[in-house]
């Protein structure tokens, strides 16, 4: 009886032990404001679920209370879920950790678009509207010249926002240009005594450098004579030198929580801006579904708040099914390369001489030669060959290694560019020659330490070179700009690929526009970083991600709204996708990196043309109605809907995922087309924004083998006709099995209007 007792005991304490729970952070989403809340409400509706004797922990991290309603707070999983089933709650998730998706490029829009159009000469000056773009981002260094507001007006007087001061950044540092810094209370981790401490920065002041590139991407001043290095030397500017800037600083070097993302959308329409830019996202694989996602929330209620969201759609390329921040109401961008490559040759003892791409600042010269070595020639003991021949940490001899430059393979997709170098440094390499198997990359940065990236073909001759030579020898040059670069514009390798794993019946990315090797302002503290024998790179730097490109759609709807200031976010986001090009510099069809012609899956409708994008002649507007109804179609329950847009919006009596094609998009997506259906219709509705008594005439590139009808072929426009409603019929019967990709365009005198389609025939 007594082992029994004991027994029982024992089951009794380890029952209670796991009925104890942690407190985490969460988000409580409760929907569209109704106008101001008082935070003791939300206080109210904790203390319902919070123990008494826990009653510290009754306290409000992050209050919404503008474009949405909802706050962030320490629960247990018990508790977030009680608080998930009570009324006018609308979801409660994990405040997750998102991460940021880390000039000429101006100029080549400008070139690669129409010769005979010029940028510049559309640049808004103080009579044009005055537009504010929100950067949601690791803050801001202010002190940069990409900043400086010569020349600008008074700050709008709808501007509500305020500059926040702390121990290094004071309400001085904003300026007519730079009207806004906030920042919040994200964790920072510092280094000392060989501990990792972490501690909150009470500022707007950007340590990381993503921030300041960003801003100065999307709406820096004119500065003459940036560069880095020397490399990339000219005219550094944004979108326009008289955008404004507000900075909302929600990222340290360890991540962006979800829930102060939210809390700077919420603060950013508060304010007054009329765009919001945010270059960070979660992993394609961990993505949550739209009413749990903090950028797809916020971005919703800024959409119904008249403010536009721009977002990067993510690094994780080339494989399909990466695309992030995919909601309909969200401007998704993938990233190109521009005109310009960074290379760096390899001369080996034989003469020969091959080209790498890198960006490197060493002080090797062709007078001496380095003995050369293969990765899995140099092992540490019982070192794996596959970690050897990669660089893998720990797998190289450092005895064997010094003093050499050695090749290795760009294996095992864990261990960055960045790990390797420091690897091959720290083992006193003199430079390090990396074969990248996908032959196509965005070029590396290896400060003064000598690199190089080359492809297989090159690789292996330069591997063939060392098993048929007894002491092969090299060199590696640092970097040298080549410009005129063909073809380009081209999809980056690592630019994440649709379609959407939340919805195929949308397609994503929208857009592209370049994110490869970009010009940008950066920190002090990444001059120190990246300078070499004394050489300051002058207060800018190369980037490259989807981070990059987001901030230049950012500029280009900047633009399109100066001159059109009456048009909604969709109106904007229409006019760019519909005048995007998709022929490259050598008046080809844009092609991705493996030389194969790009789909829409890696480019969306095209590269921006932001010029063409202000006369577009005809643009879809896609409604509030149109996301609702969205929502429904996605499975979102009726009574949530009417919480997030505060209406009595019925859902529509059928409501499945595959009526998602039929919500006013730019483009079309059909996720499933089965071949025994015959003709399915899909229907659109276009603005005339140009001439008033216009006809278009429509016509269709289509694949081999679909069948596609546009009903009417040929569209109206008069005085009091401004909208048209047209039917597009798609038959697969006779069409490849799998992704069919084609356009239709509407044209009519200088108008061309294009929609591109993506059709899954089963």
């Amino acid at each position: 009886m007594s082992c029994l007792l004991q027994l029982l005991s024992f089951f009794l304490i380890i029952s209670s032990a796991a009925s104890i729970q942690t407190p985490k952070h969460y988000v409580v989403y409760m929907g569209s404001s109704a106008g101001e809340t008082a935070e003791s409400d939300h206080l109210q509706l904790l203390s319902t679920v919070i123990p008494r004797e826990e009653r510290e922990r009754i306290s409000i991290t992050n209050h919404y209370n503008h474009a949405l309603r909802g706050f962030s707070a320490m629960l247990t999983d018990d508790e977030a879920s009680e608080l998930s089933g009570r009324n006018g709650v609308v979801s409660v998730f994990p405040d997750s950790i998102l991460q940021l998706h880390t000039t000429r490029s101006w100029d080549f829009l400008d070139d690669n678009s129409n010769p005979k159009l010029n940028l510049g000469s559309y640049l808004p000056h103080k009579s044009t509207y005055d537009v504010i773009i929100g950067m949601i981002d690791t803050g801001i260094w202010a002190e940069s010249p990409s900043f400086k507001d010569e020349g600008m007006g008074e700050i709008p007087k709808r501007w509500k926002g305020v500059c926040m001061e702390g121990p290094d950044f004071k309400k001085s540092d904003c300026n007519r240009k730079l009207i806004g810094a906030r920042y919040y209370n994200v964790m920072h981790a510092s280094n000392g005594n060989n501990t990792t401490q972490m501690r909150v920065e009470k500022s707007p002041r950007d340590t990381v450098g993503h921030g300041t590139h960003t801003a100065s991407i999307a709406a820096g001043a004119i500065v003459a004579n940036a560069s880095y290095h020397g490399l990339a030397q000219g005219t550094a500017r944004g979108g326009s030198p008289f955008f404004r800037i507000a900075a909302y600083k929600v990222c340290s070097e360890d991540g962006c929580p979800g829930s102060t993302i939210l809390k700077a959308i919420d603060d950013a329409v508060k304010d007054g801006v009329d765009i919001i830019s945010i270059s960070i996202g979660t992993s394609a694989f961990l993505q949550p579904n739209f009413l749990k996602d903090p950028i797809a929330i916020g971005a919703f209620h800024a959409e119904q708040m008249g403010v536009m969201v721009a977002c990067s759609g993510g690094n994780e390329g080339p494989d399909p099914f990466t695309v992030t921040n995919a909601a309909p109401w969200i401007f998704t961008v993938a990233a190109s390369n521009i005109d310009r490559g960074f290379h760096s040759k390899v001369l080996l003892g034989n003469g020969r001489i091959f080209q790498g791409s890198a960006i490197n600042f060493s002080n090797l010269t062709r007078t001496e030669t380095y003995p050369l070595a293969y990765g899995k020639d140099i092992a540490a003991k019982y070192s794996p060959i596959p970690e050897a021949r990669s660089c893998y940490p720990g797998s190289l001899d450092p005895e064997k290694v010094k003093g050499k430059i050695i090749v290795c393979f760009d294996g095992f997709p864990v261990v960055s560019r960045t790990i390797k170098k420091l690897v091959a440094e720290d083992a006193k390499a003199k430079g390090l020659i990396l074969i990248n198997e996908n032959d196509e990359s965005a070029p590396f940065d290896s400060g003064p330490f000598p690199f190089t990236e080359v492809g297989t073909t090159i690789g292996y001759k330069i591997l063939k070179y060392i098993n048929s030579n007894k002491n092969p020898s090299a060199i590696i040059l640092p970097t040298v700009e080549i410009p005129g670069i063909k073809p380009a514009p081209v999809v980056a390798y690592f630019s994440s690929r649709g379609p959407s794993v939340l919805t195929e019946n949308i397609l994503k990315p929208d857009i592209m526009a370049p994110g490869v090797a970009i010009l940008g302002a950066i920190t002090p503290k990444d001059e120190e970083e990246s300078a070499s024998d004394g050489v300051k790179p002058g207060g800018y730097a190369l980037e490259s991600g989807t981070s990059m490109a987001c901030p230049h759609v950012t500029g280009a709807s900047a633009l399109v709204k100066s001159v059109h200031p009456k048009w909604t976010s969709s109106m904007i986001r229409s006019a760019l996708m519909t005048t995007a090009t998709v022929y490259d510099n050598m008046r080809k069809p844009v092609t991705n990196g493996s030389a194969s012609f790009a789909t829409p899956h890696e480019m969306g409708v095209g590269e921006i043309s932001p010029v063409k994008a202000l006369n577009p002649g005809l643009v879809f507007e896609t409604t509030t109605e149109d996301y609702l109804r969205f929502l429904c179609y996605n499975g979102s329950p009726e009574k949530t809907i009417r919480s997030m847009s505060k209406t009595k919006f019925k859902c529509p009596t059928k409501s499945s995922d595959d009526l998602i094609s039929n919500i006013n998009y730019p483009s079309i997506s059909i996720s499933k087309l089965e071949k025994s259906i015959g003709f399915l219709t899909i229907k659109r509705s276009v603005t005339n924004v140009g001439h008033p008594n216009v006809t278009y005439t429509s016509t269709v590139q289509a694949p081999m083998g679909m069948k596609v009808k546009v009903i009417p072929k040929k569209i109206t426009f008069l005085e009091n006709v401004k909208r048209v409603s047209f039917k597009v019929l798609f038959d697969g019967s006779e069409a490849s099995s799998g992704y069919n990709f084609g356009s239709i365009t509407w044209s009519a005198a200088q108008y061309s209007v294009r929609t591109v389609f993506a059709v899954n025939v089963e």
